[in-house]
C-alpha cells in the first residue's frame, strides 16, 4: 500500500457475494449483493439492513439530490425508485435490458450506461453507451462508442461526467451541457495497464478506480499520474467516498473466478474502509450531512 498504512484499512463487513455500486448517504454507506440481489446499507459498526430487493444483475443504484434512492433493475430494463415506505415503483423504462452503472448530477439529471453486449451470454463484444434521463423523465442516448463503460462520476461544479472505459484501460471525459447532453469527449486518463470499474471524485478532483484483475484501488489525476494505491487481497469492485467528514474510502471487493457460473465464491465478498487525505467533493459533503441529521 502506497501513501496509506495497511494498519488503516479494516473490514466493516463480509461474507458477502458480487458486491458492487457502494454509495455514501446521510451516515451510512449502502451498496449492493449482485449474488443476492440485495441492496443493504451498513453503518460504521458494521451493523447492516437489507432496504430493497430487486431480481436484477447488474443492480447499481444512486441518490437524487431530494433523497429518493433509484436502483437500475437491468434486466428488466426498468429505472425503480424507491419510495419512503420502501415499496420500489417505476421511475422510468429504459428499454431493453442490459443496462449498467448510474450516476446522479446536482441538476437532478439521470445518467445510465450500457455495456453494449451480452456479456454473460456470450454475446461478441459491442461498444456501449450512456443514457440520460432529465428531472421530467424525458430519455435519450447522450454518449455512444464506449469500450465497456463502467463506473460513473460527475466533477464537483458538475460541470464534467468521468467515464470509466473497462475494456479501453483508461476514463473518458464529457462536457455537461446545460440540457444534460454530453460533449467534447476526450480521455481524462491513460491507465496503462489499470482497468477500471467502479470510481469516484474528491475534492481535488483526482479519480479513484477499483480495479478487478488488478486486486487495487488507485487514485489518479487528470492525465493519468498515480497519486495513491491500495492493494486488495482480491477484486475491487467499487469505491466511493463518505463517513461524517467524508475522508473514509469504502472498497467494495470480492475474489473474481470467470470460470464460475456466480462469478465469484459465496461470502469472498466484503466491504473496505481506510481513512485518506483528500475528502469528497464539497458540495455532496454538505449534502450528506443534511441528510444525516433528517428524521427517519
Amino acid at each position: 500500500m502506497t501513501g496509506t498504512r495497511e494498519s488503516e484499512v479494516r473490514t466493516l463487513l463480509a461474507g458477502r457475494g458480487l458486491v458492487e455500486s457502494p454509495r455514501w448517504h446521510g451516515d451510512r454507506l449502502y451498496f449492493s449483493d449482485w449474488s443476492a440481489h440485495e441492496v443493504i446499507a451498513v453503518d460504521l459498526a458494521g451493523r447492516s439492513e437489507v432496504i430493497a430487493r430487486v431480481e436484477s444483475l447488474p443492480l447499481c443504484t444512486a441518490w437524487q439530490p431530494d433523497g429518493q434512492l433509484l436502483i437500475v433493475s437491468s434486466t428488466d430494463g426498468l429505472l425503480l425508485r424507491r419510495e419512503p415506505d420502501g415499496t420500489l415503483v417505476t421511475h422510468a423504462d429504459l428499454g431493453k435490458s442490459g443496462w449498467n452503472d448510474i450516476v446522479v448530477d446536482g441538476r437532478g439529471n439521470v445518467y445510465v450506461d450500457s455495456i453494449g453486449f451480452d456479456m454473460m451470454a456470450g454475446e461478441a463484444y459491442a461498444p456501449g453507451f450512456v443514457s440520460l434521463v432529465t428531472p421530467d423523465v424525458s430519455i435519450r442516448r447522450v454518449a455512444d462508442g464506449l469500450a465497456f463503460p463502467n463506473g460513473m462520476a460527475v466533477a464537483a461544479d458538475n460541470s464534467t461526467l468521468i467515464v470509466a472505459e473497462s475494456y479501453g484501460h483508461s476514463l473518458a471525459a464529457f462536457d455537461m451541457d446545460p440540457d444534460g447532453g454530453l460533449s467534447r469527449r476526450r480521455v481524462w486518463a491513460d491507465l496503462g495497464d489499470g482497468t477500471p470499474d467502479g470510481i469516484c471524485v474528491d475534492a481535488e478532483n483526482a479519480v479513484w478506480y477499483a480495479d478487478v484483475p488488478s486486486k487495487r484501488c488507485v487514485r489518479v489525476a487528470e492525465g493519468g499520474l498515480v497519486l495513491q494505491t491500495i492493494e486488495l487481497d482480491r477484486g475491487g469492485f467499487a469505491c466511493a467516498l463518505g463517513g461524517p467528514a467524508g475522508k473514509t474510502l469504502f472498497v467494495v471487493a470480492a475474489e473474481w473466478r470467470d470460470n464460475l457460473p456466480e462469478m465469484v465464491p459465496a461470502g469472498s465478498g466484503q466491504v473496505l474502509a481506510a481513512e485518506v487525505d483528500a475528502p469528497m467533493d464539497v458540495n455532496r459533503l454538505t449534502l450528506v450531512q443534511e441528510w444525516a441529521s433528517w428524521p427517519r
